[in-house]
C-alpha cells in the first residue's frame, strides 16, 4: 500500500512513521508513506499557500494552485488529467465537513492500494480542491483541530494495521474494539493481585468457554455504558 500525504508542516510527521507497529511497517515495505510539503509548490518568491477569503471572514484560506499542483506532480499527471487521477488514487480531504471515520470505513481504506491525504489547515482549504480534486472527505470525529496532520496520522495508523503481514497475530484484530461492533472487554496480566486488587476470578479458572461468556458479557457491559449507540446500531438486544 502506499501513502502521500499533503502539508504545509512536514516535520509533524517524521518521528510517528519512525516508531512503532508503523515505522516496522513501512521498514519492511509492507506500507510506503510519502510526506509532501504543499510550499514546494506554491508559486513565487514567498511561496505562499494561504490568502483571505472571499466575502470577508476570520481567518485564512490554504489557495488551490499549490494544493493542485503538490498532488498531480508528485503523483505524475497533468491538470488535464484529474479524472484519471481520481479513477487510480484515493484523495482525501481530512475536514470536520467530512464522513466520519469508523472502523468499517478504516477496512475499506485498507483493501485500496493508493491514498491521498489532503491535510487542511487555518480556516479550510479552498472548495475547488475538494469539488476537483478530491474522491471524498473525511473526518475523525466531532471536533476540530488546527489541522488536518493529526487526523492523516490517525488514518495512517488505523489502516496500516489491517494492512496483511503488520500484525502479527491476526486474532487480536478481531477482537478489538468495533471490529465486532462492541467495544473490547477488558483486560488483565500479572500479578493477579496488586495492592489487593484482584484479577476477576474466572479469567484465571481455566475454562475457556466461561472466558468467553465472561468477555462477551463484558464488551456488552462496557458498551452499553459508554457507547449504547453502538447496540442500537448493530441491532443488538441489550441484554
Amino acid at each position: 500500500m502506499r501513502i502521500d500525504v499533503y502539508t504545509i508542516f512536514p516535520g509533524i510527521f517524521q518521528s510517528p512513521l519512525q516508531e512503532g507497529l508503523l515505522g516496522k511497517a513501512i521498514r519492511k515495505g509492507l506500507v510506503e508513506v510519502r510526506v509532501h510539503d504543499i510550499r514546494d509548490y506554491a508559486p513565487g518568491k514567498h511561496r505562499q499557500v494561504d490568502d483571505e477569503p472571499f466575502g470577508g471572514g476570520p481567518g485564512m484560506v490554504l489557495k488551490p494552485e499549490p494544493v493542485f499542483e503538490a498532488v498531480t506532480r508528485t503523483l505524475g499527471y497533468r491538470l488535464e488529467e484529474l479524472e484519471r487521477l481520481k479513477s487510480e488514487v484515493s484523495v482525501i480531504m481530512l475536514t470536520p465537513r467530512g464522513e466520519r471515520l469508523t472502523q468499517e470505513k478504516v477496512a475499506e481504506l485498507a483493501s485500496r492500494p493508493h491514498l491521498a491525504l489532503i491535510c487542511g489547515r487555518y480556516e479550510g482549504v479552498d472548495e475547488r480542491v475538494l469539488e476537483h480534486l478530491c474522491t471524498e472527505a473525511i473526518s475523525i470525529g466531532d471536533y476540530v483541530l488546527s489541522g488536518g496532520e493529526f487526523a492523516a496520522l490517525v488514518i495512517i495508523e488505523a489502516v496500516t494495521r489491517l494492512v496483511p503481514g503488520v500484525v502479527g497475530n491476526l486474532e487480536s484484530l478481531r477482537e478489538e474494539s468495533f471490529s465486532g461492533g462492541l467495544l473490547e472487554y477488558p483486560q488483565y496480566t500479572r500479578p493477579a493481585e496488586y495492592l489487593g486488587w484482584r484479577v476477576p476470578e474466572v479469567l484465571l479458572s481455566g475454562n475457556h468457554q466461561e472466558v468467553e461468556r465472561w468477555r462477551r458479557r463484558m464488551a456488552l457491559e462496557w458498551t452499553r455504558r459508554m457507547r449504547p449507540e453502538l447496540l442500537k446500531e448493530g441491532g443488538r438486544e441489550e441484554t
